[in-house]
């Protein structure tokens, strides 16, 4: 009700700013900013606000500032922006940059993954935003998969008790940490998922001791029973395709609604989200399989009223809007022809 008087009250309230990670291999150069009116779901006024080489996966703290994927000079790492969007600073090193970033706003740090090095690495946030390297932990061992020949972090962020989790799709492992005020990390659990199952992005219930652990490789995602200080125990797998599906598909993001009622996740392949109820027990039962109509939808969001569901698309440049039903968590099309190139990430601000 409180939200409702003041949409009512304040029309610009019914619009998000989207912030959209790409690479830039073909037309694109860098991250792109758009309006989505919340009342319609539709996209408008799309403007390149910040150039940068492939910042596939972005974020912002509080104060504004923006943390991207970044390279500079021919090697990779992030990059840190002010809160016009201008670049403060790189920290680099040899080889392929991050695959996601993420603000740990008490601490000061904030955290990245790179997959193609299989490292998780903490970074020092100074007053103006501008970041220095302070710790990092270098993965290892392989997987059964011909994608796992080596560890591939792909994902670093907090669990709700504030431990830095992270999933490692090389070596089918959930690894998490104790992380000091300076950014010192030690770790403190391993959960290992069923073999080959590629471990991508974690995202946790907002209520319960319940996580939900997308996996890429086999298309499924394992319901865990998070007990704290790391510690994860397997309660349910299932799968995000239909039964009949035998092409290729790799899952990529997982969302869970406020409420905790729905589980979202993106299937590229299969070109689709894929929609869970949440039982009291928190296990999921699959409740629609909407497509996108694009070419790899790989990171999506919810709208900040959670009434709009937008999907971005890495092969066919496209975005794809729904509207949400907040009451069966099913989807509706509203649009999947507003054009982003290259887009892999969106964030709303």
């Amino acid at each position: 009700m409180f939200e409702t008087i003041l949409f009512e009250k304040d029309d610009s309230i019914l619009t998000d700013t989207l912030y959209f990670g790409t690479y830039t291999k073909k037309t694109s150069e860098g991250v792109y900013r758009a309006n989505l009116d919340m009342k319609t779901g539709l996209l408008s006024n799309l403007e390149l606000v910040a150039k940068e080489s492939n910042p596939t996966y972005l974020t912002f703290d509080k104060a504004g500032h923006l943390y991207t994927v970044g390279a500079e000079n021919g090697e990779g790492g992030i990059a840190a922006f002010d809160t016009d969007s201008k670049l403060l600073n790189h920290v680099v090193e040899a080889g392929a940059p991050l695959c996601y970033v993420a603000v740990d706003e008490a601490r000061d740090l904030v955290y990245g993954a790179n997959y193609h090095k299989g490292e998780v690495l903490v970074y020092k946030r100074a007053t103006d935003g501008s970041l220095t390297l302070a710790d990092k932990d270098v993965h290892t061992g392989s997987g059964p998969h011909e994608n796992q020949a080596t560890p591939h972090v792909h994902f670093t962020d907090l669990t709700p008790d504030k431990y830095l989790v992270t999933c490692d799709l090389g070596t089918d492992e959930v690894i998490t940490y104790d992380v000091t005020a300076d950014g010192k990390l030690t770790k403190l659990a391993t959960y290992t998922t069923a073999l080959g199952a590629g471990p991508r992005h974690i995202a946790f219930h907002p209520t319960e001791k319940f996580a939900y652990l997308m996996n890429e490789l086999n298309s499924t995602i394992e319901v865990l029973l998070y007990e704290g200080v790391g510690r994860f125990s397997l309660f349910q797998t299932i799968s995000t395709l239909p039964k009949d599906w035998t092409a290729f598909n790799g899952t990529a993001a997982i969302r869970v609604s406020s409420d905790g009622k729905f589980v979202y996740g993106s299937n590229r392949g299969h070109d689709s989200i894929v929609v869970y109820k949440i039982g009291a027990d928190g296990m999921l039962e699959l409740s629609q399989l909407a497509p996108t109509n694009g070419k790899m939808p790989r990171d999506f969001i919810l709208s900040s009223d959670e009434n709009v569901l937008i999907a971005p698309h890495q092969d066919s440049d496209n975005v794809t809007t729904f509207f949400r039903d907040s009451n069966t968590g099913l989807l509706s099309e509203i649009q999947h022809d507003f054009v982003v190139p290259e887009a892999v990430c969106v964030y709303v601000k």
